[in-house]
């Protein structure tokens, strides 16, 4: 079955026509609708599990300050684990990461369940060293679409997200309140051993390209050698430092969001799951209809500087803003650029190192948010306590109007192209 090859830039299309050989276009379309199901899954259950966590840490007699250090480790072994993960999915194929990233989530439930102590909470951490749904799903997806379709298949895997967040809050709440504070886990593993098996049953252990096969001697799974090797391609390095800082002070801001939003906008429990829901519809909506449509018809780099600017307005919302209704305003073009971002730099990215290292540097990006979760509760609370919510706002204008002048002076040398 071949596919319409597509008249495009560069020789990695055409390298990438290869790919019909390894698989027809009918699989390749299961392949990608499959990975969407297990990114689905993984973060339904991740959500739930995040949603549930305080209770029972509290249950357990964890004050909110062993809760900071749980949620650090997690993020710390999580930040770990995304690179390693990224190379370990270079190595030994997609399907071979995702088993090893759904077992792992088997695992972590496994003990969750299992934990009636709180050193057996903290044990039941250490799995989420190879948590990673969906790095892995990134993975396959990369691995099987062409670098023109990459960016809009890529951007559907926000849809997942919203799903994760919207579905798993929901069950999370609904298990714990209903049957038992530990129901949550039990669904959680029988979740991940099906996820499981999705992977084993119909992820084919070939997913990339023939002519991609020159892969490099098993070198050590972690060394900052190869991180640092890859950050010299042409571009890597100027999206990178967008990528990380353009989103950091909101970051920040998300963090401290639950101390926030029962100090500053003085909402409940309730209430504040239900604006969690609210941005999970936006970000479902954003990433299913408007990334995609903008990706066909703008370059890159324009949506790159585009959502850098977004970023600064909502910088600018954020120090103005005094109430829960005017933060629900702010979380349009918040989400927009957030999720903007996030498609357009792991697009950018994966195009700028050769199809051997996509896995790595998809590995490389995601510890960008664990980053942000390990080292944010502590910069969070300073600006927090000594400046006010105000500050968040005013820290992302600042960065991000550096950032846009940044972008207009650099000469990024990433092929201006169309994403179609």
């Amino acid at each position: 079955s071949t596919m319409s090859a597509k008249t495009s830039s560069g020789g990695e299309e055409e390298a990438s026509g290869m790919r019909n050989e390894t698989l027809g276009e009918a699989k390749r379309r299961q392949v990608i609708r499959v990975a969407y199901v297990i990114a689905a899954l993984d973060l339904t259950l991740l959500f739930m599990q995040f949603g549930v966590m305080p209770y029972l840490a509290k249950s357990l007699g964890l004050d909110s300050v062993g809760f900071g250090y749980l949620q650090t480790i997690f993020g710390v072994l999580q930040l770990v684990g995304g690179y390693i993960f990224g190379r370990f999915a270079d190595q030994f194929g997609a399907r071979a990461a995702l088993i090893l990233s759904c077992a792992s989530g088997s695992i972590f439930f496994l003990l969750m369940s299992l934990s009636t102590s709180i050193p057996l909470l903290f044990l039941s951490r250490l799995p989420g060293v190879f948590m990673h749904g969906m790095p892995g799903a990134q993975k396959v997806i990369t691995d099987v679409t062409t670098p023109s379709q990459r960016a809009g298949a890529l951007g559907k895997l926000g849809l997942c997200f919203g799903v994760g967040i919207i579905a798993g809050s929901a069950m999370g709440g609904v298990l714990s309140t209903k049957f038992g504070i530990y129901v949550p886990t039990y669904v959680g593993l029988v979740g991940s051993l099906i996820n499981t098996l999705i992977a084993m049953v119909w992820i084919p252990s070939q997913t990339k390209p023939k002519s991609d096969h020159h892969i490099k001697e098993h070198s050590d799974l972690f060394s900052i050698r190869e991180i640092l090797r890859l950050m010299k391609f042409p571009g890597v390095k100027e999206v990178f430092i967008v990528k990380v800082f353009a989103g950091l002070p909101i970051g920040l801001f998300m963090i401290m969001f639950s101390i926030i939003s029962m100090d500053f906008f003085g909402l409940e429990a309730v209430q504040s799951g239900y604006l969690m829901s609210y941005f999970g519809v936006l970000q479902m909506v954003v990433q299913g209809l408007v990334v995609g449509k903008l990706t066909n018809h703008c370059t890159e780099m324009t949506l790159l500087r585009l959502s850098v600017f977004v970023f600064a307005g909502v910088g600018l919302g954020m120090a103005l803003m005094r109430t829960v209704w005017h933060y629900c305003i702010i979380a349009v073009p918040l989400v927009f650029a957030f999720s903007m971002l996030a498609t357009i730099t792991d697009s950018l990215l994966t195009k700028a190192v050769p199809s051997s290292d996509t896995g790595a540097m998809l590995g490389i990006c995601a510890s960008v948010q664990p980053l942000t979760r390990t080292v944010g509760p502590t910069i969070g609370g300073v600006l927090y306590k000594q400046f006010g919510v105000s500050s968040f706002g005013y820290l992302q204008l600042m960065v991000n109007l550096g950032l846009f002048v940044y972008l207009l002076k650099s000469k990024i040398p990433l092929g201006e192209m169309k994403s179609q």
